[in-house]
């Protein structure tokens, strides 16, 4: 009986790992929309009265947007330190699937779409 009651424990700690490990990826993998991003990344530098600029989607209209994150986005950012995220590179924060995400969605609320968006 002893080496049944082993067994059941080993299996049970063995399922509790397996469950952990399992919710633990699912967890990660959820993907973060526009406006989480916006408010994770990019909102704490772009505040009213900031030194970097206010920018919110509405600020610019969609070729604008288009333009900035074709063109300057990177070049912006190089420098930039994140201070929420242990003031690692924001560009190395996001991944490329963030970086699409935000900036469909920034342009996807512009001031000239239809669904214009502040992000208060």
């Amino acid at each position: 009986m002893p080496s049944m009651k082993r067994a059941l424990t080993l299996i049970v700690f063995t399922l509790i790992v397996v469950l952990a490990i399992a919710f633990s990826a699912t967890a990660k993998e959820k993907k973060m929309t526009g406006k989480e991003l916006y408010k994770e990344y990019c909102k704490q530098c772009h505040l009213a009265d900031s030194d970097d600029g206010e920018y919110t989607p509405m600020t610019l209209i969609q070729d604008q947007w288009t333009e900035f994150f074709d063109e300057q986005f990177i070049p912006a950012h190089k420098s930039v330190d994140d201070p929420n995220h242990g003031d690692k590179p924001v560009l190395e924060l996001l991944t490329p699937e963030e970086y699409k995400t935000l900036r469909d969605w920034t342009i996807d609320h512009a001031a000239d779409s239809e669904h214009p968006m502040t992000c208060g």
